[in-house]
């Protein structure tokens, strides 16, 4: 009745069916697809095919990418599941209702955006058919999958990724604000609008524009610092509940000091990762605007060694 999606460079945890399938247990509606927390694998020691250490990553990347998942499973997703507004149920792992998606129509090959595209068509399709449904998330870190080592490969998935939003938001505008859907058109796709589509033209069209009123000296520096510590460290104090709240769940990592890896990391996002996410994401939507025929992308993986000895990934 219900199957799990993932991805081929992922290693799941052993509990994964008992977790993953208690939320369809324990729902009193009739729970279509289920999300769980994903980790980066990189820095963990795999020994045949199993996770024996969880570690943060060594690599800058996957350690900004370790924060940044987080708090998208453990705050966003979480937060959303509570009103029943979960947007996307990640394509790298999840548990699919097998009847609902195929009524929906399976995954589309051709989309860039596979798993929003597929959650949005099933809750669409549970609206048109006028039947009661959930999807829910469980805050449990059941899969790892390998980040992106380098920019290079930062850069491919990340414009991939923007080239799937602005498809999906073209693709699926009928929605909008549409009473036959309730909260997929009221809820789900104006957020998707506002915060995933529009977030990275509004930060890089705000630092443009302060670019200009420092250079015509515009600026009151009286205040100017004050807001943007404030601002800093609204996203540092989302870091650190994420952290804490992970912390709560399970204590994956063996030792303090790699929590406080993560947290003193986050610091650095802002400047150090985040400007980046920014730029590709802006060329996925600049590529797909120009109308080029584009291939999936290579994601280039390390991979782990077949070698019977632990190693560290």
């Amino acid at each position: 009745d219900y199957f799990i999606n993932t991805d081929v460079d992922c290693i799941l945890a052993e509990d994964t069916l008992s977790k993953i399938i208690m939320p369809v247990l324990d729902a009193d509606k009739h729970v279509i697809a289920v999300g769980a927390t994903m980790r980066m694998v990189n820095g963990c020691t795999i020994d045949k095919g199993r996770i024996t250490r969880v570690k943060p990553p060594n690599s800058l990347i996957p350690l900004f990418q370790e924060t940044e998942y987080l708090r998208s499973y453990l705050v966003a997703k979480m937060g959303l599941s509570m009103i029943n507004a979960i947007p996307n149920v990640s394509g790298g792992f999840g548990l699919f209702d097998r009847q609902v998606v195929i009524s929906a129509g399976g995954f589309d090959s051709a989309s860039h955006a596979e798993d929003m595209d597929m959650t949005v068509r099933m809750i669409a399709y549970m609206r048109e058919n006028r039947k009661p449904y959930l999807i829910a998330q469980c805050p449990y870190s059941l899969c790892w999958t390998e980040g992106p080592p380098n920019i290079k490969v930062l850069s491919r998935q990340r414009t991939r990724w923007g080239r799937g939003m602005l498809q999906f938001i073209i693709d699926h505008r009928k929605f909008f604000f549409n009473k036959d859907y309730g909260r997929l058109g009221f809820v789900i796709m104006p957020y998707i609008f506002l915060f995933e589509f529009l977030a990275p033209i509004i930060e890089f069209v705000g630092f443009i524009f302060l670019l200009f009123l420092l250079l015509t000296n515009q600026v009151n520096f009286d205040t100017f610092w004050m807001m943007i510590a404030y601002a800093y460290l609204i996203g540092l104090s989302v870091s650190i509940v994420t952290v804490s709240y992970d912390l709560v769940l399970g204590k994956l990592y063996k030792n303090f000091w790699e929590y406080l890896k993560l947290v003193l990391f986050s610091a650095l996002e802002a400047i150090l990762y985040h400007p980046f996410v920014v730029l590709f994401t802006l060329r996925g939507y600049i590529q797909y605007l120009s109308g080029k025929n584009f291939k999936w992308g290579q994601m280039t993986r390390q991979g782990f060694s077949p070698s019977k000895n632990a190693n560290t990934v």
